[in-house]
């Protein structure tokens, strides 16, 4: 008779949850669905529609208006000859938006009316008539504008987004909001809008110049309005707070229980890929939101921080077995080095080397968990969702993952959607760390 008990004694045992772990388990559930909760409440106020009695009391500046290429700041006078100017309709169709925030209103740019390719400064102008009333009359600026731009009437600089001239220093398109002198009631007047496209933005069958047209509104219509658009705004980039917030409290979590765990290394760095991450993340809501990062420095950012990002990945997860491959880390040294060049000297073929390079040593980590690795299903899929995070163009495009989705009309991209995965699964990893030598 075969002795059961000697056999169960040197069967594997799946470790137990301590009470500790239980807690925590339960605070992670509780905070990521309060966190999920907050961002759908966000997404669904801001998602709403301009409401009918604003917009029919305000003027959408749409239908035609004179273009042309080139800078002279003579072109906002209002005597300018613009009759030989070419012509845009600004008339979006009904229910178009763009393809990042959702914002309503959208039309194509100069780049699909006939100036293909075309980076630098444009001129948009038009004829407005302020109706007679008595009221204080403000223009609200077009709300999505490649890259900044200056608004003026009757030849006034009223203001603009961001500082145009010699050396431009361009930020963000938020909501703007600009009054027009007193005596405007009543009066023809002419707008005139001063745009200006970085050479480092990316070049689209549309991009280019004003996609949204100006509204003209009184107070408190326009006080109105303008709280309706940093509502949408704010919506559209909530997640990249809220995750990067969400980040930030892993890695405090992670550090401070790390005495518990066996791969210190790990945790270590995951916690500066995490911080890179959330970095990353929060670079987009502080562009959207504020002047602080002008869009050169976020467009250098945007080219140069994966690089480090996945090189921190690459290193923290080859310490997931053990002993780390010596290989491995070279090799994701290397490739980094090469991510940073091809991002500084705008090679494609070495920044897509560098990618390519970066996925197969995932993959070859990946089968180490999968012969011996530690927790198996929980980090092949916490490794899998990192993967899909960093590399969506390789890894979704090609199977037909949209880039970005609009629960409520917000756009919500497949990164945002991804890394709040990572973030769950990896809160799951921190609490499993300690268990009797798992982790």
């Amino acid at each position: 008779m075969a002795d059961f008990s000697r056999t169960k004694s040197i069967l594997p045992t799946a470790p137990s949850i301590d009470a500790t772990q239980r807690k925590l388990i339960v605070g992670i559930v509780i905070t990521t669905l309060m966190l999920f909760a907050i961002v759908i409440a966000e997404l669904a106020s801001g998602g709403r529609p301009d409401p009918p009695t604003l917009r029919a009391a305000a003027t959408l500046l749409d239908g035609s208006w004179r273009f042309h290429v080139g800078d002279d700041l003579r072109w906002a006078n209002p005597r300018t000859d613009d009759t030989h100017w070419e012509t845009i309709d600004m008339t979006a169709s009904p229910g178009s938006h763009d393809g990042d925030v959702g914002l309503p209103d959208y039309v194509s740019g100069w780049m699909a009316h006939g100036h293909p390719g075309y980076h630098g400064y444009a001129w948009y102008r038009r004829a407005v008539t302020v109706p007679a009333r008595r009221a204080s009359w403000d223009i609200l600026g077009p709300t999505l504008v490649e890259d900044g731009y200056e608004l003026y009437w009757n030849g006034e600089r009223l203001g603009g987004s961001g500082r145009l001239g010699p050396t431009p220093r361009v930020v963000g398109t938020p909501p703007l909001r600009f009054a027009l002198p007193a005596d405007a009631a009543g009066t023809p007047g002419v707008l005139a809008v001063r745009t200006y496209m970085l050479s480092s933005s990316g070049v689209s069958a549309d991009g280019g110049g004003m996609h949204t047209a100006p509204i003209l509104a009184p107070r408190p219509i326009s006080d109105a309005l303008h709280r309706v658009q940093w509502d949408r705004t704010i919506a559209g980039y909530i997640v990249d707070v809220i995750e990067p917030i969400a980040m930030l409290a892993l890695i405090g979590l992670a550090l401070g229980r790390r005495s518990r765990s066996s791969r210190k290394g790990f945790w270590i760095l995951a916690s500066i890929a995490l911080a890179l991450t959330a970095a990353r993340r929060l670079s987009n809501a502080i562009v959207a939101w504020t002047d602080l990062e002008d869009l050169a420095t976020y467009v250098w950012l945007t080219s140069v921080m994966w690089v480090p990002t996945v090189a921190g990945w690459t290193l923290a997860w080859n310490r997931w077995c053990r002993p780390p491959w010596r290989s491995i880390d070279v090799t994701a040294v290397i490739l980094a080095v090469a991510g940073i060049i091809g991002a500084m000297v705008h090679s494609a073929s070495v920044t897509t080397g560098s990618r390519l390079g970066s996925i197969a040593l995932f993959v070859a980590i990946g089968a180490r968990i999968v012969r011996g690795g530690p927790m198996r299903i929980l980090a092949l899929a916490t490794l899998a969702s990192i993967m899909a995070s960093l590399f969506g163009g390789e890894l979704l495009d090609g199977i037909g993952v949209p880039g970005i989705w609009f629960p409520f009309g917000i756009g919500v991209s497949r990164t945002q959607y991804v890394c709040a995965v990572v973030v769950v699964l990896l809160a799951f990893l921190i609490v499993r760390k300690e268990v009797s030598g798992s982790v």
